[in-house]
């Protein structure tokens, strides 16, 4: 067993009771560089460990409960070009279904973008690059959509029928375990079956699905490469920020099938002072691999100036760690939704060149926000 695998363990099996709500109100970002028992991350190593903390928390208070799985409970086969994996847990198996669409450049095995319900960057950016792309259909987890009422409710999803106790979870808890299985069934069947070489996997998704890559980045330490498009609040905008804010996601105004509703019953109004974190922590939770945040100016809703200060604050844990370059964001307006502007191409041809085909790119000073840079006061948030 890996020491991936190990520290996995180690924090699922720990009860989720990281952090209680905070004693006293905290308007600035908590930071992420001190651990629960007062203790300065001052390596890598403390970093890992901080990290398994974040992430129960978030876990505890936000989306609910991710679960690990052993690998004797997960089978996987290709079908054609079709990734069909198997879990069964409790008795109860749930199938996922995957295309693999392979370039026509390049040589196996190939490095791997996963479009979270669909990839919605623009196809030139992978037709002459020898990365694969495969979507991940979360509706086989949980069904739960904005636009269908035929979906089913908390409690009722395919996952349910593995983990009955979990049915308070929110749907990106679901999403990000489904997303973790797959990659579970390329791992069990190798380069020389899938093509893809599993040490060089991305996820990205737009507006509700960008939240979804962010997620299922963070917490699993496989995805190399996490590009959030356009996430929007509870993505990687921040929760303090955007308390009491008019026209933007906040604790209050966000898609309560996405995160537990405990949340809103303990945080909500300037009770969001209290929580323990706050999302460039879950932004953070991404260190040491790669990130790159894209965002929309021009949709007030996606709350890019939250995400701004959000972003800035989960940066400095990469820079406290000496990999700057591997965190980068581009908040940019000028495009419909989910739309990525060929002015933004630059900055996602850099992060998936550099981080998925390892060939030189400097991504070391992409962080643009033109709207918000020098007229935010990033001090009053960040105070470490």
């Amino acid at each position: 067993m890996n020491r991936r695998h190990i520290l996995t363990m180690i924090a699922l099996c720990a009860a989720l009771s990281a952090s209680a709500q905070l004693a006293e109100p905290q308007r600035d970002l908590p930071n992420p560089l001190v651990m629960n028992n007062g203790q300065a991350v001052k390596s890598l190593d403390d970093w890992r460990t901080r990290r398994l903390e974040i992430g129960r928390m978030i876990q505890q208070y936000g989306i609910g409960e991710k679960p690990d799985v052993a690998r004797e409970a997960v089978k996987a086969r290709m079908d054609g070009d079709t990734l069909t994996v198997d879990v069964t847990v409790g008795g109860q198996t749930l199938t996922l279904k995957s295309s693999i669409h392979y370039p026509s450049v390049g040589d196996p095995p190939y490095a791997l973008m996963i479009g979270t319900s669909m990839l919605s960057l623009p196809k030139p950016l992978f037709e002459q690059r020898p990365i694969a792309v495969m979507n991940y259909h979360e509706a086989q987890v949980n069904d739960y959509s904005q636009w269908r009422r035929d979906h089913h409710e908390r409690g009722q999803h395919p996952f349910d029928r593995l983990y009955p106790h979990l049915k308070d979870n929110g749907a990106y808890s679901e999403w990000a375990w489904g997303l973790s299985r797959l990659i579970d069934g390329l791992e069990l069947l190798g380069p020389e079956v899938t093509k893809i070489d599993v040490k060089r996997i991305g996820v990205s998704g737009c507006s509700y699905a960008g939240k979804m890559a962010l997620f299922c980045g963070a917490f699993d330490e496989r995805v190399c490469l996490t590009i959030a498009q356009e996430p929007g609040g509870g993505g990687a905008a921040s929760w303090r920020y955007n308390c009491g804010r008019d026209s933007v996601e906040n604790l209050d105004r966000t898609d309560y099938h996405w995160f537990k509703e405990s949340m809103r019953e303990m945080f909500h109004g300037d009770s969001v002072y209290l929580m323990p974190y706050d999302h460039h922590e879950l932004a953070a939770m991404v260190c040491p691999r790669a990130l790159l945040v894209l965002g929309n100016t021009d949709f007030k809703w996606l709350a890019d100036e939250s995400a701004y200060v959000s972003l800035n604050a989960a940066r400095r844990v990469w820079q406290h760690l000496g990999i700057a370059d591997r965190m980068g964001y581009s908040i940019v307006g000028g495009h419909g939704h989910c739309q990525l502007p060929e002015s933004q191409y630059p900055e996602v041809e850099a992060f998936i060149d550099k981080f998925l085909l390892g060939k030189p790119s400097d991504t070391n000073d992409i962080q643009i926000a033109p709207d918000f840079k020098g007229k935010i006061n990033l001090s009053e948030w960040i105070k470490y």
